[in-house]
């Protein structure tokens, strides 16, 4: 990806031997249980309301980062996994488009015991439009989807770059013009560092009210123990070809590893 050094540069310290890749079937439940693996990560696209149809080229997109950079990466929608010794291979679980009520009770408390004990996690597009009855869920991503424009609701605007030293942002135009679903949030949490902003004016018409000020569309922090990314970007089959994005998503999981950003080197 342009603008960005190899991923496994970054890693070295954290690798022995050569890491494999694989992609589990998500249908026979058969992800791996045992100690951390520091580069083992888990996609969960789960969707009990709307599917994106996305969710396929995210998978896609992401198997072949994960291959390219030496990261074992596994796919589930099976919430079994959500079980203390299962989750406990993950160094971090992202959550691709998830929505609707996706854990039960017994795998919630699972999921935060792994993040209370280190885990991290990755939200992209429709995590926030998942587990309404959860508080803690909610804090974790940082809010929930409440809404987005109406026909057509994939639009391009302008995204503006709050933290251009982060992992997720490094590499990105200042002003970043493309086409998404622009999701509005509610309950935002406002102790989040926010690394993306969105100009409401660029896409807004004026019969959709008046544009709000520049506000978050993706962020990052440290919450209960763990660390989280999530960007509200992601909609279209489109941004999964796209290199900004990805080196965007991409970075995020980076610095939820805890890998340093390579302008902090």
């Amino acid at each position: 990806m342009a603008g960005r050094a190899p991923f496994a540069s970054f890693l070295l310290p954290l690798l022995v031997g050569t890491l494999a890749f694989s992609c589990a079937d998500p249908d026979r439940g058969d992800l791996p249980a045992g100690e951390t693996d520091s580069t083992r990560v888990l996609i969960f696209s789960r969707t009990v309301a709307f599917r994106h149809g996305s969710i396929e080229a995210g998978i896609g997109a992401l198997e072949a980062l994960a291959a390219e950079h030496g990261v074992t990466l596994d796919h589930t929608e099976d919430p079994a996994v959500f079980a203390p010794e299962r989750l406990a291979v993950f160094a971090a679980v992202i959550f691709l488009s998830t929505t609707g009520d996706v854990l039960d009770d017994a795998q919630q408390e699972a999921f935060t015991s792994y993040i209370r004990g280190g885990g991290g996690f990755v939200g992209i597009h429709a995590a926030s439009d998942t587990e309404y009855e959860w508080p803690w869920y909610g804090q974790l991503v940082g809010g929930y989807f409440d809404g987005h424009p109406g026909n057509p609701n994939v639009r391009e605007g302008t995204v503006l770059v709050a933290q251009p030293d982060h992992p997720a942002t490094a590499g990105l135009p200042a002003t970043w013009v493309r086409s998404d679903e622009w999701y509005d949030i509610r309950d935002f949490q406002a102790d989040v560092t926010v690394l993306l902003n969105l100009d409401e004016s660029t896409y807004k018409r004026p019969e959709e009210g008046p544009a709000a000020r520049p506000r978050p569309i993706a962020w990052a922090r440290v919450f209960d123990g763990g660390r989280m990314f999530y960007t509200a970007l992601g909609h279209t089959d489109e941004s999964y070809g796209e290199p900004e994005f990805l080196s965007h998503v991409w970075g995020g999981l980076e610095w939820v590893l805890g890998v340093e950003s390579r302008l902090e080197r």
